[in-house]
């Protein structure tokens, strides 16, 4: 291995370092929990290492953001596979973005409610973005009819992340979690 080498393989592992010490805090005490300054101490890295990194704290968020949507993305892809019925690979996907969302709440929220540098419904958007819109896309497109499937699919994903959230934030009545689901399943497929 040259110099070269390992001083970028040394960056790639102080990147993901960040990432994963930004997420596992995050998850731990909250997104306000995470600064560089934090960070920094938390990696034994000084703050202009981080800088070297990423430009601000909203940078270092969309990074997690994309690492979150590449295992979304995995988790609906394996749930959808293993459907036998249209019907089926949809309330698949939905269970499998339910269960992603609760078990990782602070990731759910860098992807989708903080403030990120990520160009949504944009052909410049990451593939690991694309590929978990496409899923759910994917399980949607026999049931859109003679509507637009990337619009139908927008539609979908709006209620079931307001469902998320709603629920998330004690929004909706307690313990109905499953009946809203299973509601939304039938309306969006039948």
């Amino acid at each position: 291995m040259s110099i070269q080498e390992r001083r970028e393989r040394e960056r790639a592992d102080r990147h993901q370092l960040i990432v994963k010490s930004a997420r596992e805090l995050a998850e731990a005490e909250g997104w306000d929990a995470v600064t560089t300054r934090r960070l920094a101490e938390l990696i034994d890295y000084s703050q202009p290492v981080l800088y070297g990194h990423f430009a601000n704290r909203n940078a270092i968020i969309t990074a997690v953001a994309i690492e979150g949507f590449t295992e979304l993305a995995e988790a609906m892809g394996t749930s959808r596979g293993k459907a036998k019925k249209p019907r089926d690979a949809f309330a698949a996907i939905v269970r499998a973005y339910v269960a992603f969302a609760e078990a990782n709440p602070a990731l759910y929220l860098a992807m989708f409610t903080l403030s990120t540098e990520l160009p949504f419904s944009q052909p410049d958007a990451p593939e690991s973005l694309k590929a978990g819109f496409g899923e759910i896309e994917s399980a949607l497109a026999p049931h859109a009819g003679n509507r637009n499937s990337g619009t139908f699919t927008e539609v979908c994903w709006s209620a079931l992340h307001g469902l998320i959230t709603l629920n998330r934030d004690g929004r909706l009545s307690p313990g109905d979690q499953e009946k809203r689901l299973a509601m939304l399943v039938d309306l969006l497929v039948s």
